[in-house]
């Protein structure tokens, strides 16, 4: 089978870029929570931007249908954002499906169908009770061997993932605790993220609720305390405890991207999409090992062929960390670490914002929140927003930004979309 790489026949633009705030809200719809973000999008372009400007709509969404009872969302989405009678299509890979939408409204442009595009994403899951979403979350397993024959929901799967990395590298459950610790500093610096706190901070709150109620005080010196403590970070799936999880969230996030040649009618400052790859990968039971996740090395190898880059390049990335595990494999199976070193390189700050490689910065979906259909494309807009120095408190300063990449997985790796993004 050809693994050949292709570049774009067209240069893509991203001339605009805005999310909803992520959280749980009981009185949004849907199209409510892709609204707030798409007004943010139109609001981001510095020389402005219509819906009559925009072509066509590519939305990802995981399942619209279960969470909400909402089919066929693509148009309904159009008419909302008043884009009828243009073409809408939603897109579903899992919790990649906005990192998808966003390849095909890439493509899209790169074919010469369309000079300028809508690409989103959006997941309204609160709606449902907790057992529910993890139901409706399993469908994006494989139903027959992973959901019916292992039992797996994906703390399950993920959770064997870690243990066979703690077991074949030495790496321990404090190493995974630095990850959920560094990812929430990052979201306490971000005002969209459903967690914009720190675990410090949630510690201290809950020992100061404990005082007000006279009840006994816990000896928690550090996060590293509060994190080993059942009682406020209890055991979901062994190793992986509750601050190792992403949570279940609302939220929708957008993208406006035109044609190289059009792109300076909207805006002086374009970042240009230097890569868009994707791959598939089988269920947990056909990987060659459970510590490397097959469909992202394809990905990131054909992702740094078309943008004619190596791992070293990149000067930051958003990566999948739907549990705090899935980015450390993520960081070694992307090029930046070598196997067994990811965990020891987040113990050591080097994936912290001011470390040699920037990591999540927008908190990731461990504390920004993790709205399935919407997570690929926020991780992008959060990588527009590095590069063109847009990103506020969380900034990556003290270096010139030029390329950064995206990492967006589906399932328990069943899909796999890799986005490189470059300054002009």
């Amino acid at each position: 089978m050809s693994t050949r790489v292709r570049k774009l026949a067209r240069n893509v633009a991203i001339v605009g870029a805005g999310t909803s705030k992520f959280g749980a809200f009981a009185n949004k719809t849907s199209r409510d929570l892709f609204l707030e973000a798409f007004s943010e999008a139109l609001a981001s372009v510095d020389k402005g931007i219509t819906a009559e400007d925009i072509e066509a709509l590519y939305l990802g969404n995981f399942s619209s249908d279960l969470f909400e009872q909402q089919g066929h969302l693509g148009p309904v989405i159009a008419e909302w954002a008043g884009l009828l009678p243009k073409p809408s299509v939603r897109i579903e890979d899992a919790c990649a499906s906005s990192g998808a939408a966003f390849r095909q409204g890439v493509l899209a442009i790169a074919s010469g169908a369309c000079d300028v595009v809508l690409v989103g994403g959006v997941e309204k899951m609160t709606s449902l009770a907790t057992e529910r979403v993890t139901d409706t979350l399993a469908m994006a397993a494989d139903g027959v061997f992973e959901v019916r024959q292992a039992a797996f929901t994906f703390p399950g799967a993920f959770g064997i993932v870690a243990s066979a990395y703690l077991d074949r590298y030495g790496a321990t459950p404090e190493h995974l605790m630095h990850v959920a610790i560094k990812n929430h500093q990052n979201g306490a610096l971000n005002p969209k993220a459903q967690f914009n706190t720190t675990i410090r901070s949630i510690m201290d709150a809950r020992l100061s609720r404990l005082r007000e109620r006279g009840e006994a005080i816990p000896d928690w010196k550090d996060e590293m305390d509060f994190l080993h403590d059942p009682r406020s970070n209890p055991m979901v799936a062994w190793p992986l405890r509750l601050f190792d999880c992403s949570p279940i969230t609302d939220g929708a996030s957008c993208l406006l991207l035109a044609a190289e040649d059009v792109a300076k009618s909207f805006t002086d400052r374009p970042i240009h999409v230097a890569a868009t790859t994707q791959a598939s990968g089988g269920t947990l039971a056909s990987w060659e090992e459970l510590t490397s996740i097959p469909a992202v090395r394809v990905a990131s190898r054909q992702a740094y062929e078309m943008a004619d880059v190596t791992p070293e390049e990149i000067d930051l990335a958003e990566v999948h960390d739907c549990f705090t595990i899935a980015e450390v494999v993520a960081t070694e199976d992307l090029g930046f670490f070598k196997p067994g070193e990811g965990a020891v390189a987040a113990a050591e700050g080097m994936t912290a914002r001011d470390g040699a490689k920037p990591i999540n910065t927008s908190g990731g979906l461990k504390a920004k929140g993790h709205p399935v259909g919407a997570t690929g494309a926020a991780q992008i807009v959060e990588v527009w927003k590095q590069l063109r120095g847009d990103a506020g408190q969380r900034q990556v300063t003290g270096r010139q930004l030029k390329y950064g990449l995206a990492q967006n997985l589906g399932g328990t790796g069943g899909t796999c979309v890799v986005t490189i993004l470059r300054q002009a």
